[in-house]
């Protein structure tokens, strides 16, 4: 199970950081990544991570603006969203699959598990 949290409004320029809860697994390795969808548009992958090596992906749309980190101890996977624009306004999920589809997660947009969403809103 996923749970997201975090989401929220902000003007454009700001920050917020999303959090997803992964409920206990017995698989320590996993694709552990961040997709939003925008009213209208697709659904889109934002960022992923390997919960085993830490490896990670970021869409180009949001480099050098988002970061995707994890506390293991917490089992919990982070979005931290700096200068915010108009067009990230979305909502964001939290989504899990095997390691190795990590490589093309984000462009396939498939995943095994997904959260609930949490909604993002820039003005």
């Amino acid at each position: 199970q996923l749970v997201e949290s975090g989401g929220g409004s902000v003007q454009a320029g700001g920050s917020l950081r999303l959090s997803c809860r992964v409920s206990a697994s017995t698989d320590s390795n996993r694709c552990m990544a961040w997709f939003r969808q925008a009213p209208g548009k697709e659904r889109e992958g934002v960022a992923n991570i390997i919960s085993g090596s830490g490896t990670t992906r970021l869409d180009g749309s949001v480099e050098g603006r988002f970061t995707i980190s994890q506390d293991n101890d917490k089992n919990t996977v982070y979005l931290q969203m700096n200068s915010l624009k108009l067009e990230d306004s979305a909502i964001y999920y939290c989504a899990s699959d095997l390691a190795w589809k990590c490589a093309s997660m984000l462009v396939s947009g498939t995943a095994q598990y997904w959260g609930q969403g949490t909604q993002v809103t820039v003005s």
